[in-house]
């Protein structure tokens, strides 16, 4: 079973390499990364670099696709060979998937359209006006039109765990969960909206910033 995890310039890493993590575990498993052509990109900061092992026109069937966010989703968004790239392999994946702004993409591809969806807070406006329908949940499913969303972030690790029940089973989603030994405990509560403060907020809001 082949997950293709599209990469490009200024993608957030734990976006692609979290549920890289998870879906790698499983044996019937194989990931690749995807992109414009081989070779390096570099992450939204530009302090880490990910290797795309293979074009897009090499992936044309994949079984599923993660498609990570990160700042430069904004300018992607506008790219056509993305685009028609995710239209035609939707067509024969079990499950087409997003993580952070990586449900921009999928909505730029009209794979969205009138259906609920998430992505990270801060980009809320932007799916809506791309025709999704955004709603503050950490993942957001549509079974039957084989689109799964996730969150800001860490939540493609959920997604991804997830995928691999849907894919295979509860006990290998398990398991998979026990091997990277994803077992959250944060030490704050500040990990939605809803629950950060003012000042948390306004902290955040001046480190995003920074990196647009």
């Amino acid at each position: 079973m082949q997950v293709a995890i599209p990469l490009f310039e200024r993608v957030t890493a734990l976006d692609a390499v979290g549920p890289y993590e998870v879906l790698q575990r499983i044996p019937s498993i194989d990931v690749v990364f995807v992109g414009h052509q081989r070779g390096e990109v570099r992450t939204e900061n530009g302090m880490l670099g990910l290797t795309c092992d293979a074009t897009l026109d090499e992936v044309g069937a994949p079984d599923v696709v993660v498609f990570p966010g990160g700042v430069g989703t904004r300018q992607l968004v506008h790219d056509e060979a993305f685009c028609v790239w995710l239209q035609s392999v939707h067509r024969n994946t079990k499950f087409t998937t997003s993580v952070c702004t990586g449900a921009l993409l999928l909505a730029a591809a009209g794979l969205l359209e009138g259906l609920t969806a998430t992505t990270h807070w801060s980009a809320a406006d932007l799916l809506n006006k791309l025709g999704a329908h955004y709603v503050p949940e950490r993942v957001v499913e549509h079974l039957s039109q084989r689109i799964i969303t996730a969150a800001g972030v860490s939540s493609g690790i959920d997604m991804a765990l997830r995928l691999v029940e849907l894919l295979v089973d509860r006990p290998a989603a398990q398991a998979a969960q026990l091997l990277i030994e994803y077992d959250p405990q944060p030490p704050f509560g500040s990990g939605t909206l809803a629950k950060a403060d003012a000042a948390t907020k306004a902290r955040a809001d001046e480190y995003r910033r920074s990196r647009n």
